[in-house]
């Protein structure tokens, strides 16, 4: 009874040591995973995911991420080209692409990967001014990127990008950058005030010679219509008067002799009637004397005179409308007088423009 115990306690202990066996052999490789599988220290192949069985107890599986990774590259200090020290760290982005090159070309992908990114790092900061760094990250980051994946293309590495993090000069070296920033910015003020103070004064030297100009011509356009109203007014005076002599002449030239006797009586008469003691005729009193006896019919007997027609006269002197124009109508002196206000009131307005101008330019020169 106790041998067929010990001989179940074995078969257990042997069904238990076979499945652990088995299990051993059962390798399960995740999505992002691809594992190197090593027979007795040999190479056998590449697991890929999913459950893949082995040879239990004589295998090897490394399992190799094939997600990119992230490699912190640590600060260092590196002496520029033109010897100011700068501190600098970067990014690296890598991918494995092959696993068996990755386990079998170098110890350890990462370190081999930030301690070349390190030295490459150094060496292309070490052939560039510190203000093409500072310049030219982009450039910096394609450059190391280029190095990089070629370097590590044997080891089943890609580097997908590099991104410097920082670069931070030395103290000294800052503020001596500051000091210049500092002066550059002063001397674009003092170019930028100086460029504003020609251009104020072209402007005030344009404005000027804008308001001169428009002065003078105001000044002229007033002495044109000042003349022109001038003109008119002489004009239209002469016209009055010729049209009133025309008149004159028109409704006299059927008087006679008697009638000019009347009329010449009463200038003497009105005359008379004047607080005046000196006085100045335009005719012979004889003559007048004469022309009253023969009104009064106490003189001696006269020839009569011919009385001129208006047909006589048109025909000795010419039409009368030829010679002194037509008689003008009142609605043509409205007219010439709306045209001479109307040209007034432009004058007045170019003078209004031009003192609002001048008087702008005067505040604009106090505020200044």
């Amino acid at each position: 009874m106790e041998i067929s115990w010990f001989i179940l306690a074995l078969l257990i202990l042997a069904i238990i040591a076979a499945l652990l066996i088995m299990l051993s052999g059962v390798k399960i490789i995740r999505p992002y995973e691809q594992g190197v599988y090593m027979r007795l220290g040999r190479f056998v192949r590449v697991l890929s995911q999913g459950f893949n069985f082995v040879t239990p107890m004589v295998n090897e599986v490394v399992k190799i991420d094939l997600r990119t990774q992230v490699l912190d590259v640590p600060r260092q200090e590196v002496i520029t080209k033109d010897n100011s020290p700068v501190n600098v760290d970067a990014i690296i982005y890598i991918k494995v692409i092959d696993p068996k090159k990755a386990f079998f070309e170098v110890t350890d992908y990462r370190s081999a990967t930030i301690y070349l990114a390190q030295t490459t790092l150094r060496s292309i900061i070490g052939d560039m001014n510190l203000d093409e760094i500072l310049s030219n990250r982009e450039k910096i980051n394609l450059r190391l990127r280029d190095i990089l994946d070629e370097a590590t293309d044997k080891w089943g590495v890609k580097v997908e990008a590099v991104e410097i993090r920082e670069v931070d000069p030395a103290p000294k070296v800052k503020q001596a950058m500051e000091e210049q920033t500092s002066a550059e910015r002063l001397r674009r003020a003092a170019i930028l005030k100086a460029d504003g103070s020609k251009t104020a004064a072209i402007l005030n030297a344009e404005g000027e010679k804008r308001s001169r100009i428009l002065q003078a011509e105001g000044v002229r356009q007033a002495k044109i219509l000042e003349a022109e109203g001038e003109r008119l007014a002489i004009i239209l005076q002469s016209q009055g008067e010729a049209q009133r002599l025309r008149i004159l002449s028109i409704g006299a030239y059927t008087l006679d002799s008697k009638a000019l006797t009347v009329l010449s009586l009463d200038t003497m008469k009105a005359l008379g009637a004047g607080a005046s003691t000196k006085w100045i005729l335009p005719f012979e009193v004889t003559k007048l004397l004469d022309g009253v006896s023969e009104y009064l019919g106490v003189s001696q007997k006269l020839p009569e005179k011919h009385v001129s027609t208006k047909e006589e006269l048109t025909a000795i002197i010419g039409n009368a409308d030829d010679i002194l124009g037509i008689i003008p109508k009142a609605e043509d002196l409205k007219r010439d007088l709306k045209a001479v206000e109307d040209a007034l009131m432009q004058e007045q307005t170019v003078a209004d423009q031009v003192r609002e101008l001048i008087t702008k330019r005067k505040s604009s020169d106090q505020d200044k």
